[in-house]
């Protein structure tokens, strides 16, 4: 272990955090990330609260390394989400896309870590101020729930770094050891990763988006419903419906309407490349193959203390 605030925050071996990706992330995943040496989460945006309990207790038993939940603040049952947290002592959490006080003194009355995700230095500010022990600055490059601003991760990170005292995480754009080092150059003390995650055996998303993913060029991703909840999304039929409703200026409702139920998970989960929601980085376009999450770790982090180490020599 090469100690660093994060490292030395959440009793991991490696600064390396798999992203809670709705639809991708569950036990199999967190556990595998997790006993690779990293930090492992749970993705609870797409599971109803007895699913997530599953999952927490599965994981517990392929593990007994330090993991997490991650927690979109705009989920319905998010009260019982946390609940299930609290009962199944889950050491980790990760809130994202919505505000940090509405549970961060409960979580951590009960001794749980917290990290934010953020889109600005103010909202990392309101993250300190609220208890987060951490937050993760996420560039507008990632495939999740994105800053309207658009960004980038090589702004974001040291303008953040800057504002807060606690560590930061640096997201989005990430999927190498090199962009690491370069992470940790700007002032991060760890890195996030979704997309390259996404595209592992362990993760719970479709085979037909895996492929998709490794396929991936530049320019194949775009920001997208903006006015609504930001999202990167592969560009398929249902994106380009939303960017000619976009361009037509249609409504918030017109815009919710088209997105309906479910389209994420016709996508992502069950494989429908045409009519479904395909949220994935920019940097997908970085890898080419499907792999196990112990690999992607361990290469990741071998190549980070290469270069590191060529760097100083």
């Amino acid at each position: 272990m090469i100690p660093n605030r994060i490292s030395q925050l959440f009793k991991i071996e490696k600064p390396i955090i798999q992203g809670g990706m709705i639809w991708a992330s569950g036990w199999r995943l967190a556990s595998a990330v997790s006993n690779a040496g990293g930090l492992g989460l749970i993705g609870s945006g797409s599971m109803y609260p007895d699913i997530l309990r599953e999952h927490i207790q599965k994981c517990k038993a392929a593990t007994d390394k330090p993991f997490g939940v991650n927690i979109p603040m705009i989920y319905p049952d998010i009260d019982k989400h946390i609940q299930i947290i609290l009962e199944e002592k889950v050491p980790i959490v990760f809130s994202s896309a919505g505000n940090p006080k509405a549970y961060t003194s409960l979580l951590k009355e009960n001794g749980i870590t917290v990290a934010h995700v953020v889109s600005s230095s103010k909202f990392a500010l309101k993250a300190q101020e609220a208890g987060c022990d951490a937050v993760v600055a996420e560039g507008f490059e990632a495939g999740g729930h994105n800053g309207r601003e658009e960004t980038t991760t090589m702004v974001l990170v040291p303008a953040v770094t800057e504002a807060v005292t606690i560590p930061v995480i640096a997201a989005g754009g990430i999927a190498t050891g090199k962009q690491m080092l370069a992470a940790i150059a700007l002032g991060a003390s760890g890195v996030q990763i979704g997309s390259r995650f996404i595209a592992t055996h362990e993760a719970s998303s479709h085979i037909n988006f895996k492929n998709t993913i490794i396929n991936l060029k530049e320019g194949d991703t775009s920001l997208s419903l903006k006015n609504l909840t930001p999202v990167r999304l592969i560009k398929n039929k249902f994106y380009q419906q939303v960017a000619d409703a976009e361009s037509k200026g249609a409504s918030l409702e017109e815009l919710q309407k088209l997105l309906g139920r479910g389209r994420a998970k016709k996508g992502m989960f069950e494989g429908d490349l045409e009519e479904g929601e395909l949220e994935i980085g920019q940097v997908s376009c970085l890898f080419s193959k499907i792999q196990s999450a112990a690999d992607v770790v361990d290469e990741i982090w071998n190549e980070y203390l290469k270069c590191r180490g060529k760097l100083i020599s």
